[in-house]
């Protein structure tokens, strides 16, 4: 195993900037890695050591020449397979879309592209991203690098995966009910669900809708703010697109938070059952947040009205999107994405301005609610991560969870009231399991949910934890 597959982002550019490692000698250790690791894991699909390494090259010759490079420039990354990369198929885990091809790269790869990205592949997603399992027909499960025979969530599985066990140092994802956040929690990595419009989505069908964002994964705050001033920034195509020049983020992260006021609900007001020991490993780490000078605070926030807008929202979108594939290959979509694109076709026009009308009212709450604080901790799954062989947890703290959705809802609570939110790394269990906590903050309030991540993360996890299956 090379180290500079466990380098941090921020430090392979340093390195290659200075001449102490070329673009290619970056490219081989990963693929190599890739090699080693993947057959485990499972989370990097579609590889292209040919494109790869013709990339790597090609930024190699570009820095030798003197041109302009962009702040990623020379490193690695596989791009989330619902996400059009030119070059790469972009089969959301589908058999139908197995020979999709795009010719063009959408906005999110376009700009990673322009900063000067290589390109390794595609990573493994659930079918249509349906789900925080991932899993498909087209490639199989992928696996949590901790314990191969757990999950690594989803629906950005791969990507975490893939970060977790040294294949790329930088990783792309999407979030409607958990997908940036679930398998970061599962896979002891950090991932942002962005304020909508702070990642800019092009081409969308549906351009207004606010429950899907597109957002960085990384394995620690530091890296994914880079990423975060590469991708984020404004589009003129795109309705909700947000103005602010976005190296605001790019700017050292470093920041006195004494003072701050933190709040914490272990289960959400009590709106969602949590498996113990996942309180248990976050409770610990709330002291770190007072040794950094934080006031931690206990509260109780009302999420009355999340499930009702959240399953409407996600229904109506669902049917808005995948409907004409389930009508013309009714047998070929895995029967709970059939189930949620069903449950859209029930609604009526009252039922979705209902949600739009929960929506308000809940951002509104919450909003007002980061008078009182700073910053509110929550859970970021309810339950560790779980038996790979399952579709999904089916029961929690004695809880049965009915549906594939039941488990998510402390993240899809959140995904409703238009927040960023960022998931990082909390601990493990006894059993070595990965636990991690979602800190939400206040309208687009990114750059200060990043410093308070970055604190935090500076004295709970200075190096990163590296699985077992990446040091083989």
């Amino acid at each position: 195993m090379s180290e500079l597959c466990f380098r941090t982002a921020r430090e392979l550019v340093g390195l290659m900037a200075a001449g102490e490692v070329s673009a290619t000698e970056v490219a081989r250790a990963h693929l190599d890695q890739v090699t080693r690791v993947n057959p485990s894991v499972n989370a990097v699909v579609s590889l292209d050591p040919e494109i790869t390494l013709a990339d790597a090259r090609a930024a190699d010759e570009a820095r030798a020449a003197g041109r302009s490079l962009g702040p990623l420039h020379g490193l690695p990354m596989a791009f989330k397979d619902t996400h059009d990369a030119a070059g790469f198929p972009t089969t959301y885990g589908s058999p139908i879309h197995a020979a999709n091809r795009p010719a063009e790269s959408e906005l999110i790869v376009a700009r990673l592209r322009a900063a000067g990205v290589v390109r390794l592949g595609k990573t493994n997603v659930p079918e249509f991203a349906s789900g925080s399992h991932t899993f498909n027909n087209l490639f199989g499960t992928t696996r949590n690098p901790y314990d191969l025979t757990r999950s690594a969530g989803g629906s950005s599985g791969g990507a975490a995966a893939s970060l977790a066990g040294g294949m790329q140092p930088l990783a792309d994802g999407s979030d409607m009910g958990g997908s940036l956040r679930n398998p970061a929690s599962f896979c002891n990595v950090v991932g942002l669900r962005p304020s909508p419009g702070r990642v800019p989505i092009h081409p969308a069908p549906l351009p207004w809708q606010t429950l899907t964002v597109q957002g960085p994964m990384a394995r620690n705050v530091e890296d994914l703010a880079l990423m975060l001033s590469v991708i984020a920034g404004p589009d003129d195509r795109v309705p909700l697109t947000i103005s602010e020049d976005p190296a605001v983020f790019a700017a050292p992260l470093d920041r006195d938070v004494t003072g701050l006021r933190i709040a914490w609900s272990p289960d959400l007001g009590g709106a969602v059952p949590v498996e113990g020991v996942v309180i248990e490993v976050i409770r610990r780490q709330l002291r770190l947040f007072e040794d950094l000078g934080c006031e931690v605070i206990e509260v109780e926030p009302d999420f009355s009205g999340a499930e009702e807008c959240f399953r409407i929202l996600r229904a109506w979108q669902f049917q808005a999107t995948f409907g004409e594939l389930l009508a013309t290959h009714p047998a070929d979509l895995k029967p709970s994405l059939t189930w949620n694109v069903q449950q859209g076709l029930g609604l009526s026009g009252s039922d979705v301005a209902r949600a739009q009308r929960l929506q308000g009212e809940l951002f509104q709450r919450f909003s007002a609610s980061f008078d009182d604080y700073d910053a509110l901790v929550l859970p970021t799954s309810q339950v560790v991560p779980f038996d790979a062989a399952l579709e999904y947890p089916p029961v929690i703290d004695g809880v049965a969870q009915d549906t594939y959705l039941d488990w998510m809802r402390s993240c899809y609570y959140v995904s409703v009231l238009g927040l960023p939110a960022l998931a990082v790394p909390a601990g493990f269990t006894p059993g070595g399991l990965p636990v991690g906590m979602q800190l939400v903050g206040p309208h687009r309030g990114e750059r200060r949910l990043l410093e308070i991540g970055h604190a935090f993360q500076g004295i709970s996890q200075p190096q990163f934890v590296r699985p077992d299956v990446a040091l083989a």
